[in-house]
């Protein structure tokens, strides 16, 4: 065996893996929230949970899901933000927070999402979602469809807004996390969340966030506020710091100020405990030789997550370790397993990162063989 050693020395705090750190219980932090879980984006690790695979009522937080698929349509170039909406008379009818559109009213796409990522318009969701799928019965059909895709076990949609009080609306702050982490992968969907005070209609509607982190806490990225009766004070807030984000989602509040000092209490644990580095090499992957191959080697690529999560007391240096065979034979298919890039920190192993072909290598003929071996002859 071969192994391809770079050693990277790490001064500051960084790193952490899925797996390397362990969940910490509900008495590792004091927060007046019942229901609660903090996770990092990247690698989707969990560091702190409390009561939150408890199903319960999201109230508009349930829109994070309506904004995902929003957010889809307009990347597979299906909608553009541009694209007019009209309000129907049923979208109008909408009560809870709204931006009063009337029966008829046009207004973007971009605009509509301003709207509900801003002030959570209900009016504005469930008109995005008759555009997208004719009624909000087939909007809410793929939210459900969505949300299995995405792991979330414990999640049913009847609505696309979180006003209802079907007692099969309901959702987990787990599963909230999940999707959460999904639309932020959406980079432009920040551009919404993170707007503090805005405007509509040439001025005449004005617009103040609901999420008061927007204003007052560092790093924020967004995400979405909820409250019902049935549901209380419900938050999922992002946050960023030195290219580290994380997700903080809580529910059941008792007021308002519960749940942001809930979230900030989390975000503040995660930012001075945590931080994520890379689980790429600074340095480019070496190609592996192939034996009797229409190629002389075959360039590997990564598998997996890009980022590792462990606590800054346990980092003190990483190194990068490239474990390949002397050489493979042909036939190499793209996709096949060529090694394994061990990541250590202290001497300890932290992860190990698997690697694959990034291409196809046919095997040389016997003709192609004698070929080379006449070249080689006449050439030498």
């Amino acid at each position: 065996m071969r192994k391809f050693i770079i050693i990277l020395l790490i001064l500051a705090a960084l790193t952490g893996s899925a797996g390397a750190i362990e969940v910490l219980d509900e008495s590792a932090l004091t927060i007046p929230a019942p229901s609660a879980i903090l996770m990092e984006k990247i690698s989707g690790q969990v560091i702190y949970e409390k009561d939150a695979h408890t199903r319960r009522a999201p109230a508009s937080v349930t829109k994070v899901m309506s904004l995902l698929l929003v957010m889809e349509e307009i990347e597979a170039g299906r909608l553009t933000e541009e694209d007019i909406v009209i309000c129907s008379a049923y979208a109008a009818s909408m009560g809870g927070s709204q931006i009063w559109l009337e029966e008829g009213e046009k207004m973007s796409v971009h605009d509509m999402l301003k709207a509900v990522c801003v002030v959570s318009a209900n009016d504005c969701t469930v008109a995005l979602a008759e555009h997208i799928s004719g009624s909000e019965e087939g909007f809410v059909r793929r939210m459900n469809e969505r949300a299995n895709e995405l792991g979330m076990e414990n999640t049913h949609f009847t609505d696309c807004t979180g006003l209802t009080d079907d007692a099969e609306h309901f959702t987990t702050a787990y599963d909230i996390a999940l999707m959460s982490r999904e639309l932020i992968s959406h980079g432009r969907i920040k551009d919404f969340s993170t707007i503090w005070m805005d405007s509509l209609r040439d001025g005449k509607s004005e617009l103040t966030n609901t999420n008061k982190l927007v204003r007052f806490y560092e790093g924020t990225t967004g995400l979405k506020t909820g409250f019902t009766t049935r549901a209380m004070y419900c938050l999922t807030s992002t946050a960023m710091r030195n290219n580290t984000e994380y997700i903080a989602v809580v529910m059941y509040c008792q007021t308002s100020s519960d749940r942001f000092e809930s979230a900030k209490a989390l975000l503040n644990f995660a930012f001075a405990n945590y931080a994520v580095c890379p689980l790429r090499s600074p340095e480019a992957l070496p190609p592996v030789p192939v034996e009797l191959g229409v190629s002389s080697s075959v360039q590997p690529e990564y598998s997996g997550e890009e980022g590792m999560l462990i606590e800054k007391a346990k980092l003190n240096e990483l190194s990068y370790e490239f474990v390949f065979p002397e050489s493979i034979p042909a036939p190499v298919a793209k996709g096949d397993k060529l090694g394994e890039m061990v990541v250590h920190s202290g001497g300890i192993e932290l992860a190990r990162v698997e690697l694959f072909s990034g291409e196809d290598v046919a095997k040389l003929t016997v003709f192609k063989i004698y070929g080379r071996m006449l070249s080689r002859l006449f050439g030498s």
